[in-house]
């Protein structure tokens, strides 16, 4: 029944595998979970948001997406 002095097959390989899949996952997995906000917004749609939230006018708008897209 028992194989390899008292383990069973290659099982006690496998769970070595399994140990190292989980903490591959652990480590580098969670740096591309969706909707996280880790990324950094594009100035241009910060600015969208803030219009539409009526934080700031019109004319700050369009003075502010001109900046932005002159340089």
């Amino acid at each position: 029944m028992h194989f390899f002095d008292g383990h069973w097959g290659g099982m006690h390989f496998v769970w070595w595998i399994i140990w190292l899949i989980l903490l591959i996952w652990i480590f580098f997995v969670p740096y591309d979970i969706p909707y996280r906000k880790s990324k950094k917004e594009d100035p241009l749609a910060i600015l969208k948001k803030r219009f539409a939230n009526g934080e700031i006018t019109k004319e700050e708008f369009e003075e502010t997406k001109r900046i932005l897209k002159s340089e």
